[in-house]
C-alpha cells in the first residue's frame, strides 16, 4: 500500500460505506433466528458456549451497526410521531443492552446474548417500517 492510498480498516472509511450501503438486515434476522428461533424457548439449551461467545460479538456489532441508522431514520420523521418516539425509545434501550455484561442471575452469556438478540431484532423491525414510510 503507498503512501496516499485510503486504508479500508479505518473506522471513518467504514462510516462513510455505512451511508451507501443499507444495513444488511438479512443476515443480522439469521443470527437472531440461531438464538430466537421457534425452538428457542426459555427453557431450551442455547448454544454451545464458545459458539454463544461469537454470536454474542456478532450481535454487538450488528447493534453498533443499525443503531445510528435507525436514529438517522427516526430523526427525520415529525418530532410528535409516535414511530419516531417507539424507534428511539428502542435505540435507548439498545444502548442500555450493549452496556450490560452477562450476569448468572439472568441466564449467564446465553441469556445475554437472547436479550441482544431480542433488541436486534426489533431495531431490524424499526428500520424497516422506517424506511419503508420515508421510501
Amino acid at each position: 500500500m503507498t503512501r496516499g492510498e485510503a486504508h479500508t480498516n479505518v473506522p471513518g472509511a467504514l462510516a462513510c460505506d455505512q451511508s451507501r450501503m443499507p444495513p444488511d438486515i438479512a443476515t443480522m434476522r439469521a443470527i437472531v433466528d440461531r438464538l430466537l428461533g421457534p425452538d428457542a424457548a426459555p427453557g431450551t439449551l442455547p448454544p454451545a458456549p464458545d459458539e454463544i461467545g461469537t454470536l454474542t460479538l456478532q450481535l454487538r456489532g450488528h447493534l453498533e451497526l443499525l443503531l445510528p441508522e435507525v436514529e438517522e431514520s427516526a430523526q427525520k420523521l415529525p418530532r410528535a410521531s409516535l414511530p419516531r418516539y417507539c424507534a428511539l425509545a428502542c435505540t435507548g434501550e439498545a444502548r442500555e443492552r450493549l452496556r450490560t455484561q452477562p450476569a448468572p442471575r439472568y441466564g449467564g452469556p446465553a441469556g445475554h446474548a437472547r436479550r441482544l438478540a431480542r433488541t436486534l431484532n426489533t431495531l431490524c423491525d424499526h428500520w424497516e417500517a422506517l424506511t419503508e414510510s420515508t421510501a
